[in-house]
């Protein structure tokens, strides 16, 4: 049984946020929809479920997972009358679909909540079809502005998550996105005073926290949508990166493996 309330650090219909943040969302599933056309989905740790629609509309059938029964109630709640979306409460570390039951494989901003990588990919990969793909998105640990969350157990960069990929048989691609531009005195000061909060542990650790400290930095927030809709945003493709060396641009990585 899962000991640890997720709900109070994920983005929900219950939250306001800065605009930004529901762009980066947005961005994630969007960057995913190239890899999906046509075929089962998975995605894991799904939160409120505010992608599934979008995938929805372009996969032959999706099926998300989360811990948090929280979380899930909500995405139930918005796509109780989709018949290709399935939802269901599954730990991530514990995943009992049959063998090559999916094409695509998805976890955003999750796979620092796990426990043991090496378990997770040998599942991906059992539950993976031939010619299957697993994407990832992730916080990027060596951005000079890094805040790990509260819950989170370990980060990991493209230098280390091509040695992951590599020896559980998969071919990884790398990209960047959101990039950090320190472009004017306002954004260089909230970058000098979040560094202090980060240092001296000032951070807030829930969403209803954050929601004072954002306000104060960002203005106006907005309400975290339920669902998010293909073409709400403009899309900017990521840019591929260099598995090989530390990169401190990107704020967000995306990892592409592709079974071998």
């Amino acid at each position: 049984m899962n000991q640890i309330d997720f709900s109070t650090i994920t983005e929900s219909p219950v939250n306001k946020v800065i605009p930004m943040q529901v762009e980066r969302a947005f961005h994630r599933y969007a960057f995913a929809l190239p890899y999906i056309l046509g075929k089962d989905v998975l995605e894991v740790a799904c939160g409120v479920g505010q992608g599934l629609g979008m995938l929805s509309q372009k996969a032959k059938s999706v099926t998300a997972i989360d811990i948090e029964k929280k979380n899930l109630d909500v995405a139930k709640k918005t796509y109780s009358e989709r018949n290709n979306i399935k939802i269901l409460e599954m730990d991530a570390m514990k995943m009992s679909f049959s063998d090559q039951s999916f094409d695509t494989i998805l976890i955003y901003e999750a796979i620092y909540y796990l426990g043991d990588l090496s378990i997770f990919l040998n599942n991906c990969k059992r539950m993976l079809r031939s010619g299957g793909t697993l994407i990832i998105c992730t916080a990027n640990k060596n951005w000079h502005s890094f805040n790990p969350s509260p819950f989170s157990k370990q980060y990991y960069n493209p230098i280390e998550l091509r040695k992951f990929a590599q020896k559980h048989g998969f071919f990884p691609t790398f990209f960047g996105a959101f990039p950090d531009k320190l472009n004017s005195v306002f954004h260089l000061a909230k970058f000098i005073i979040k560094l202090g909060a980060i240092r001296f542990n000032l951070m807030p650790k829930t969403m209803k926290r954050k929601v004072l400290l954002k306000n104060l930095f960002f203005g106006p927030l907005v309400p975290y949508p339920a669902e998010l809709r293909i073409g709400e945003f403009l899309y900017h493709p990521p840019e591929e990166i260099s598995a090989y060396h530390t990169n401190r641009y990107y704020t967000a990585i995306y990892a592409v493996f592709s079974l071998l």
